[in-house]
């Protein structure tokens, strides 16, 4: 079988391609992530997933790269970033609660082999519960989570967060549109269920 990498260091990513019982190796891209609000949030997604695939060809000649990028954006058209610190978490929260919100994660599928590159998107989109100040730094006290984009983690205690949520492939909101990676994969000859 040929070689998967997957261009992020991130935990959640890898947690969920665990999920299709595929070896698979994780690399950090080499690729500097600039966000532009003046390009449509589903184009930039995949851009940037390309970008961090990309950035590991040289390192991996004969792989199939995996990459992959989030954009949170706010009823507003906004994207929202990862807030750092609890100050700012607190205040993404709060513009975001009583409100819809959208989740676009960007997929690339790099053959570093013969060239050949795939791309798609994912979206899902998230209404927040009415929540109190004090609910919100309760939450973000005890999850902190800091390193995601919108502040919250939908696989932790950020479910509490939601009224609802609506989309084709929950893993997106995670970070990683599992549903399309099995379609790419096929088309790259990996059949998961045959594995």
């Amino acid at each position: 079988m040929r070689k998967i990498i997957l261009a992020s260091t991130s935990p959640y990513r890898q947690q969920l391609l665990h999920q299709l019982c595929l070896p698979f190796t994780t690399a950090a891209p080499d690729f500097v992530e600039e966000t532009d609000q003046s390009v449509a949030p589903a184009l930039l997604v995949r851009h940037l997933a390309l970008g961090k695939a990309q950035s590991l060809a040289e390192r991996f000649p004969d792989a199939l790269i995996i990459g992959s990028d989030q954009l949170f954006v706010d009823q507003r058209g906004r994207s929202v970033g990862k807030a750092g610190n609890i100050e700012v978490a607190f205040q993404q929260l709060k513009q975001m609660v009583d409100r819809t919100h959208c989740f676009y994660t960007g997929l690339a599928l790099l053959d570093s082999r013969s060239g050949i590159v795939q791309t798609d998107y994912a979206t899902f989109s998230v209404t927040f519960r009415k929540l109190s100040d004090d609910q919100i730094y309760n939450y973000l006290q005890r999850e902190k989570p800091f390193d995601c984009a919108g502040s919250f983690k939908i696989e932790g205690l950020g479910i509490a967060l939601i009224e609802k949520m609506a989309g084709d492939d929950y893993n997106a909101l995670i970070g990683l549109p599992l549903i399309k990676l099995v379609s790419m994969l096929e088309t790259a000859g990996i059949r998961v269920l045959d594995s």
